[in-house]
């Protein structure tokens, strides 16, 4: 193989969502969008139907396609983006349900898909997709006289269990939609974590499906093998890649691995980054190409055939925090490339 391996394990990827289930007093969907996080929707979303999941998410109309062809009619799939100019015929022929976030979306489809499924996306203080009070206060009678699948908000700041934002967006929410006999949905991930006020019906796991922050209790479900297609010797003072920015200090053995940031290995992860032969850390050195990384490997026995960047030494999380980033980011930067293999499920 001259690309990376990402191995997924289905068996962890459902045991992370039962035990998301099984904190929440409520039903629980799972949200797989961009690609379900970049590991597979079409497979994953598939694994999680035989394991019941009933409801899931995506961002946008065009990713209800292999999800829809994967998991059969039966499950529910909705739009988070809502019902778009050019959506209407998709959303009519792969049943999805668009999540409508503004009277404009509420119109269009009222207009074009009358009668069909419909959620409705509250704007509790988040500001970025939503009905504002004022909009939702005009159009309430009419939507709840039309029996919407679904009335949810998000939360902006679930991953900090004692910012005052979660208790506020959860008395709005409580506000525009107490009395209501509709389902009412919250909590993703960081809100399942927040305890049970914050569950409502449904609940919507998402990044926690793969045991990544902020649920990285849960069980890790990547790994990432990088091949090696080459080895060299390097006396000391020899420099390594593009900027001469590593000089050997010793007589040093390289690797060159077929990935690079073309591949969603960040250039910011290069040097103060290990990749892995079992347990033996083995630093990158040189900057990182689009499409190759140098390894020092020099402490190893023999040559290996492939060095681990994601799996039991290394998760996404600890990668966000070499990256400044997050896990989020880690995991759907990863490439297409990339060969992967699906295990349990």
């Amino acid at each position: 193989m001259t690309t990376g391996i990402l191995t997924i394990d289905l068996d962890a990827i459902i045991g992370n969502w039962r035990k998301l289930a099984a904190m929440s007093r409520a039903e629980a969907g799972a949200v797989l969008k961009a690609d379900a996080y970049g590991t597979g929707a079409a497979r994953v979303g598939a694994a999680l139907a035989e394991a019941g999941v009933r409801k899931f998410f995506v961002a946008v109309a065009e990713e209800g396609v292999a999800l829809r062809e994967a998991v059969g009619p039966a499950p529910e799939i909705f739009v988070l983006s809502g019902h778009g100019a050019t959506d209407t015929a998709l959303i009519r022929q792969l049943n999805l349900t668009p999540v409508l976030n503004s009277p404009q979306q509420l119109r269009r489809q009222f207009d074009a898909l009358p009668g069909r499924p419909f959620a409705i996306q509250l704007d509790t203080g988040m500001n970025r997709l939503g009905f504002e009070w004022e909009d939702w206060a005009a159009v309430t009678d009419e939507v709840l006289g039309a029996g919407p699948r679904l009335i949810m908000s998000h939360l902006a700041c679930a991953d900090e269990p004692d910012h005052p934002m979660n208790a506020y967006q959860l008395d709005l929410f409580k506000q525009m939609t107490e009395g209501m006999r509709v389902s009412r949905s919250l909590a993703a991930t960081g809100g399942i974590l927040l305890g049970p006020d914050y569950h409502f019906d449904l609940v919507r796991p998402g990044i926690g499906l793969h045991g990544a922050a902020p649920y990285a209790q849960g069980l890790q479900a990547l790994q990432l093998d990088l091949p090696v297609i080459q080895t060299r010797d390097l006396i000391e003072g020899e420099v390594v890649g593009y900027g001469n920015t590593w000089q050997a200090r010793r007589a040093t053995r390289v690797a060159t691995l077929a990935a690079g940031y073309a591949d969603g290995v960040l250039r910011v992860l290069g040097a103060g980054t290990n990749v892995y032969s079992g347990d033996i850390a083995c630093p990158i050195i040189g900057r990182i190409s689009m499409d190759l990384i140098t390894v020092d490997i020099t402490d190893l026995d023999a040559d290996p055939e492939v060095l681990t960047l994601i799996g039991p030494q290394q998760s996404v999380d600890d990668l966000a925090v070499t990256a400044k980033t997050i896990g989020y980011e880690i995991l759907t930067s990863l490439s297409p490339r990339y060969s992967r293999q699906y295990i349990g499920g």
